[in-house]
C-alpha cells in the first residue's frame, strides 16, 4: 500500500504538488507556485506540509512556473534528492526560475514581499537535476521504474508513469490541446490503475480551434485598417512561439501584409532560441517546414526588443503594429507597461490567447472591467478586449474525457486536480456518468491510501 498526498494543485489551477510515498520511496511530482493577483502569492512562503529532506525524488512534468516555481524553496528547505525531467524541461527551468526570481524581486520592491529563495538555491537545484528522453526508463528502486511520454502541452512536457510490479499510476501534468501549432498530440496513457489528471477546462469545450488562424488574421487586419496596436499577452514558453509561427505563416503566405511585430520579452526571446536546440520535439509538419528553409521565428517585420530602452521606443512607432509580451496573465513583466500605455486607446485591441487565473489582471480584463489598477495607476479601459479560445495549451472537457476513455479500462480511481473547483467537479461527474469510473476531486493536503 502507498499514500498519495495532494499538497497543491487542487481546488486551483496553479501550485501543482503531489506526493507518492510507497514506504520505500517518497517522490514528488511537480512543486509549483500558487498564483493569483501576484506572480508569487503569500501562501508560497508557508512551510511545506512534509519534510523536504525526506523526499527521495522530484519528477517535473514541465517548466511553467505553476509546476516548477517552488523547487528552489524545496531545496532551500532541505531537499537533497534527485530531480528528473525531460532534457528541454531542464534547460527551460534554468531560464524560467532565474526570470521568476527577477519578478519576485520586483514584487519585493513594489509590495515589500519576502523572496522565496536566492539564486544560490536555483544553482543547487540544477546540480540535483537530471534530464532524460521520452520513454527512457528510470529505476528508482528494485521494483519501481518511471518514464515520461509526450503530453503535447509545451516543448518537452511529459506525462509521468510510475510502475511498481504490475501496478501503475500516471500523473498527466498539463495535457495539451489538439491540435497545437508546434507540437504533437498527447500520447494516451494505458494500463494504469490510478490517474492524477488536470482539469483546467474540465467543464468547457474549446470553441474556435478550427477558426483560430482566421480569427488571428481578422484581428491583425482590423489593426492595420485603423492603424492601431494589437497587444498579445503571451506566456513566454510555448504560447509565444506558437503565435510567432502563426504570424510567420500568415506573412509568408501573403495572407496579411507585413507589419512591425515586436517580441518584447527577454525571457520569451531566450526561450525561442532554445526551441532551435530541440527541433526533434516539434511535430513533423513543423520540422519539415524548417528543413525546407523557413526559419519560423524570423520573418519580415519581426523585431526582438531585448533592452528596456528598446521596449520604451516601441511607443514611438505610430504605425499599425503587434506587441507580444509577457506575462501571459499580466502578473508582471513588460506587458503591464504596454497595457498602461494602450488600454485607454480605442484603436487598441488586447488579444487574450491563454488561460487567465482568478484574481489576475488578465482575468479582470477578460471579465470586462471598465477600469483597472496597474502598478498604482488607474487606467480606463477603452481598448477592445478580444479572446481566441482555440489557442489554449490545455485539453478541453471532451479531449480529457477521450483520453481517459481510450486508456482507462483498468483504472481503479481517477483523481481530478489542477482546475478551479467548478471545473474539477464537473469533470468528476462526467467521468462517473459517462464512463462509470470512480473519480474524485481531492481536497488540499488530503492523503489517500492506494493499492500500489
Amino acid at each position: 500500500m502507498s499514500v498519495l498526498g495532494f499538497y497543491g494543485g487542487v481546488g486551483s489551477v496553479t501550485g501543482a504538488n503531489f506526493m507518492l510515498d510507497t514506504g520505500e520511496v517518497a517522490l514528488l511530482v511537480d512543486c509549483g507556485l500558487v498564483q493569483g493577483d501576484r506572480f508569487a502569492q503569500a501562501v508560497n512562503k508557508e512551510p511545506f506540509p512534509y519534510n523536504p529532506a525526506d523526499i527521495d525524488y522530484l519528477l517535473v512534468t514541465h517548466a511553467h512556473a505553476d509546476h516548477i516555481g517552488r523547487i528552489p524553496k524545496l531545496v532551500k528547505d532541505g531537499f537533497k534528492g534527485v530531480i528528473y525531467s525531460t532534457n528541454p524541461t531542464k534547460d527551460f527551468a534554468n531560464i524560467m526560475l532565474r526570470d521568476a526570481l527577477k519578478v519576485m524581486n520586483y514584487e519585493k520592491e513594489q509590495y515589500g514581499d519576502e523572496l522565496l529563495y536566492e539564486e544560490s538555491d536555483i544553482d543547487m537545484a540544477l546540480t540535483l537535476w537530471r534530464g532524460v528522453g521520452y520513454d527512457q526508463e528510470i529505476k528508482l528502486s528494485d521494483d519501481i521504474v518511471v518514464w515520461y511520454t509526450d503530453v503535447g502541452h509545451i516543448l518537452g512536457s511529459g506525462m509521468v508513469h510510475v510502475k511498481r510490479g504490475d501496478k501503475k499510476i500516471v500523473f498527466t501534468g498539463d495535457i495539451g490541446n489538439v491540435p497545437q501549432p508546434l507540437l504533437n498530440p498527447p500520447v494516451i496513457p494505458t494500463d494504469y490503475q490510478y490517474l492524477v489528471m488536470e482539469s483546467v477546462y474540465g467543464d468547457r469545450k474549446h470553441e474556435e480551434v478550427a477558426e483560430r488562424t482566421d480569427l488571428l488574421q481578422h484581428y491583425i487586419e482590423e489593426t492595420q485598417k485603423k492603424n492601431g496596436t494589437l497587444i498579445i499577452p503571451a506566456f513566454s514558453l510555448e504560447r509565444t512561439q506558437g503565435m510567432l509561427l502563426e504570424i510567420n505563416n500568415l506573412v509568408e503566405s501573403g495572407k496579411i501584409k507585413p507589419l512591425p511585430v515586436y517580441l518584447d520579452s527577454p525571457l520569451a526571446i531566450a526561450v525561442t532560441e532554445m526551441y532551435r536546440k530541440y527541433p526533434d520535439y516539434l511535430k513533423t509538419a513543423v520540422q519539415e517546414q524548417i528543413e525546407a528553409g523557413d526559419d519560423i521565428f524570423d520573418f519580415e517585420g519581426l523585431s526582438f526588443t531585448r533592452t528596456r530602452k528598446d521596449s520604451h521606443e516601441i511607443g514611438l512607432d505610430k504605425d499599425a503594429k503587434i506587441i507580444i509580451a509577457g506575462s501571459g496573465m499580466s502578473h508582471g513583466g513588460r506587458i503591464r507597461s504596454h497595457e498602461r500605455r494602450y488600454l485607454g486607446d480605442p484603436n487598441t485591441t488586447l488579444l487574450l490567447v491563454g488561460y487567465q487565473s482568478a484574481g489576475s489582471l488578465g482575468r479582470k480584463l477578460a471579465d470586462g472591467a471598465n477600469k483597472v489598477n496597474i502598478d498604482g495607476e488607474e487606467i480606463k479601459v477603452r481598448a477592445q478586449i478580444a479572446k481566441i479560445r482555440g489557442y489554449s495549451g490545455h485539453a478541453d472537457r471532451d479531449q480529457l474525457l477521450e483520453i481517459v476513455q481510450k486508456g482507462g479500462e483498468k483504472a481503479k480511481q481517477i483523481f481530478v486536480t489542477m482546475g478551479e473547483e467548478r471545473s474539477s467537479l464537473f469533470l468528476v461527474q462526467r467521468l462517473r456518468d459517462y464512463l462509470g469510473l470512480n473519480a474524485v476531486a481531492p481536497s488540499l493536503n488530503e492523503e489517500v491510501t492506494i493499492d500500489f
